[in-house]
């Protein structure tokens, strides 16, 4: 039979209980291989129980030092209870410098004292006792958060000053590098808001008029990442020259947050938006093109694209990639079946071919084709050719690459570009 002799406001903090007459401490601690709590329990005596009801800060210590046994158990090993038992006297019931002492001798999970309101001064000291003389019940979980985050910092040797800190909890940044970056600025002290928005200013004004294109090769959503790379390095070079003193993590954030946003627009834009300027529509739209294309994938999936349509040929296509396009799935086409030509797209070597028909098969003979290769210089490339072919057809293409009809001489200049 088990019944609760202690516990306090937190039910996270460990209970003492009655088991069959027998005082014990339990606690949660940790998960199960079906992801469900851990419960662990050891037995201790009656004074450790009466510290423990009057000393909030040493049953706090003692949670501490017991919780990497806890983590030792794993998902389904025994808690080593003979060393949780040990913990008991020099926690509970020894003078405050050799409490300090044992623990400098101890592992113990530190970021559970500080969401308890630990003195980080005199925890870095060892101090334990006196840090935990404010000690709370209630625990502040994002305090612990950020002394976690400040602790992964220090550990690759980065310090941040007010105002990096402040930088990145404008951005949301602070506790997590990996989270997408936000502007917060109710989450940064008043006084130093306006050097943060000087130091965002800085970012803005170094990629005014920059863009981040789409990726269709990668999906509907996905943003090219060459473009990303020349943003954060535009903005990046520019608030370290006019902010020199910011640290290493406070530029990535603002860098992170500009190029982040300029993908935002680009993802949430119509595909004819992000693809094509307004003066580039007048030539592609279905008013100027009079021939339909048709648009295939490697799957054998088809679809047509008519001059009278309300989007252009180039939108329709990079749209038709987005959806199709996949790791088994990158060689595209677009043909003008009434000129016999086309281009084929080969997004697995970055390469583009142009097909002409050089003679129409009779009497059942095949037709004869000539078809010409040419290295692609990334997404941006490939938007420049497709557009070309729309405008022009295959001729329009011809200063705009360098066409190999020989396969081994193609094959030969794809090697040279990879090997670089």
């Amino acid at each position: 039979m088990r019944d609760i002799v202690f516990t306090r406001q937190s039910g996270w903090i460990p209970q003492v209980i009655s088991e069959d007459g027998e005082l014990k401490l339990m606690l949660g601690a940790g998960a199960d291989a079906n992801h469900e709590p851990r419960t662990f329990t050891f037995p201790i005596g009656e004074a450790h129980l009466a510290v423990i009801q009057e000393d909030l800060a040493r049953h706090l210590l003692l949670w501490s030092a017991v919780l990497p046994l806890c983590d030792a158990a794993g998902t389904r090993g025994r808690l080593d209870e003979d060393a949780a038992v040990a913990l008991l006297d020099p926690i509970l019931l020894s003078v405050p410098a050799d409490v300090d002492a044992f623990f400098r001798s101890i592992p113990c999970d530190r970021g559970r004292l500080v969401a308890h309101g630990a003195d980080l001064g005199l925890l870095k000291r060892g101090q334990v006792c006196a840090a935990m003389r404010a000690a709370t019940e209630t625990p502040d979980g994002k305090r612990a958060q950020e002394y976690h985050a400040d602790r992964r910092r220090a550990e690759r040797g980065t310090v941040l000053g007010p105002l990096d800190a402040a930088v990145l909890r404008y951005t949301g940044q602070y506790l997590h590098g990996s989270t997408v970056p936000k502007r917060l600025p109710d989450a940064v002290d008043p006084a130093l808001l306006p050097r943060v928005m000087a130091v965002i200013a800085t970012a803005e004004q170094a990629c005014a008029g920059m863009r981040i294109s789409r990726d269709p090769r990668r999906g509907k959503r996905a943003t090219d990442k060459r473009d990303w790379d020349r943003m954060a390095a535009v903005v990046d070079a520019a608030v370290r020259r006019a902010h020199p003193a910011l640290a290493d993590d406070a530029v990535r954030t603002v860098s992170f947050l500009m190029c982040s946003e300029a993908s935002d627009r680009s993802r949430n834009a119509p595909m004819e938006d992000d693809e094509e300027t307004s003066a580039d529509r007048a030539d592609l739209g279905g008013s100027t093109r009079r021939r339909p294309l048709s648009f295939t994938d490697d799957k054998g999936v088809e679809k047509k694209w008519l001059p009278d349509g309300p989007r252009s040929a180039t939108a329709e296509f990079w749209e038709f990639v987005g959806e199709r396009s996949a790791g088994d799935n990158e060689v595209f086409t677009i043909e003008d079946e009434e000129k016999g030509e086309g281009v084929q797209l080969h997004f697995y070597a970055d390469s583009l071919a142009r097909i002409t028909t050089v003679r129409e098969g009779r009497g059942g003979a095949d037709p004869e084709y000539r078809v010409e290769y040419t290295l692609v210089d990334g997404i941006g490339g490939y938007r420049n050719l497709v557009s070309v072919f729309v405008r022009g057809g295959c001729a329009a293409l011809e200063r705009h690459g360098s066409w190999m009809s020989d396969v081994d001489e193609f094959e030969r200049a794809r090697r040279r570009r990879d090997a670089r």
